[in-house]
């Protein structure tokens, strides 16, 4: 992304090429803000670092083992803590907020 313009969070969202495919929204500092497109369910996994997930529209929710479920709607953000067996499942479109490291892996670790 071009410095010094605004980002259309929307028009990122909108190019989005399907579910799961994240792409990379802009980079700050040691951290970079990533967009997907949530439908259905993702793979069990983890991270050993923290993710943080905001969901942008629609609501989804975040399986994690040994704990309830969280579901998030617009506007809301989870932390999942490092270590945690996790998934986010959606039953319908929703599109999610990622603060990741720039090297960490969409399937974990």
């Amino acid at each position: 992304m071009e410095s010094g313009n605004p980002i259309s969070i929307g028009q990122a969202a909108a190019a989005l090429p399907g579910p799961w495919q994240p792409r990379d929204v802009v980079t700050v500092n040691e951290a970079v803000l990533r967009i997907a497109r949530l439908e259905g369910e993702f793979p069990w996994h983890h991270h050993e670092e923290d993710e943080l997930f905001l969901c942008w529209d629609g609501s989804f929710r975040i399986e994690m083992e040994g704990q309830e479920p969280v579901t998030l709607s617009a506007g809301e953000l989870f932390v999942v803590p490092r270590g945690i067996r996790h998934r986010p499942v959606a039953s319908q479109v929703a599109h999610a907020l990622l603060l990741e490291r720039p090297e960490t892996q969409q399937y974990g670790n």
